[in-house]
């Protein structure tokens, strides 16, 4: 037996769109709830209840999971005083417990996981886990040479423990300036530029382009979004330690 949940939410967890859309449509007596129109946004259903809008049926789904392209400019929050933040690029959607899987700078750009799902976020943040994330960077100068060898080992950015290994390739040149691909399996304050620093360069750009496995979508432009392939899921669940078990259990949930 499903969880108790305002019909209002129930609909915006369906993809009719946003919270104050989903109260419009209600109001509008084109909700029906096991048969019987509903009027009040707050009445309270059982996630399991037969929900029809216009006579058609709705699937209730109790996790969102969105790949957005971040833009600079923007701050991986969920609300800030001064500026924009990541959510509000994914529009037309139920904000509600969304929140962003990690942070990126406000002006780093790329990969970022928004979702509601506080366990697959933990897993993936978490050290422990070893879960890739591979940005895409430009230095003002080349590496110096054995830089490779140094990453491998675990650099010393000044924290009270070494950064965990990670693996350096050239990606070659842009504009003059050298460029790399560099995965890391951690999320410390400002890493990646650190670690530069730590070789006696600097970031001229930085990007995310993978995480867990899970490749940004290169038809997403800069601020644009989209939601998750059940295959992107899986890989990315895979990728943070679910086990088959726990991974057909939470199917079973959402069903």
């Amino acid at each position: 037996m499903g969880e108790m949940i305002r019909l209002d939410r129930f609909l915006a967890g369906c993809g009719t769109g946003s919270r104050k859309h989903a109260v419009s449509l209600i109001k509008a007596g084109r909700v029906s709830v096991n048969g019987t129109v509903i009027h009040d946004p707050g009445h309270k259903i059982n996630e399991d209840a037969a929900v029809c809008l216009d006579d058609e049926a709705l699937i209730y789904e109790r996790y969102s999971y969105y790949m957005l392209n971040k833009p600079a400019g923007c701050v991986s929050a969920v609300k800030d005083r001064l500026s924009d933040t990541v959510l509000s690029y994914l529009t037309g959607v139920n904000h509600d417990g969304l929140f962003p899987v990690g942070r990126l700078d406000k002006d780093t750009e790329g990969l970022l996981i928004i979702t509601n799902d506080g366990e697959l976020c933990h897993r993936i943040i978490s050290p422990k886990k070893h879960v890739d994330k591979v940005y895409y960077v430009i230095c003002d100068k080349a590496l110096p040479k054995g830089a490779a060898a140094q990453f491998k080992k675990g650099l010393d950015i000044g924290d009270d423990v070494p950064c965990l290994p990670a693996k350096l390739k050239s990606a070659g040149a842009k504009d003059g300036k050298s460029s790399y691909e560099l995965t890391i399996t951690e999320g410390r304050f400002h890493q990646v530029k650190r670690m530069i620093m730590a070789m006696g360069r600097s970031v001229v750009y930085l990007k995310r382009i993978n995480i867990g496995g899970v490749k940004l979508d290169d038809s997403l432009s800069p601020g644009q979004f989209r939601a998750l392939t059940h295959d992107e899921i899986v890989t990315l669940k895979n990728a943070a330690g679910y086990t088959d078990k726990e991974q057909s259990d939470e199917a079973v949930k959402e069903e």
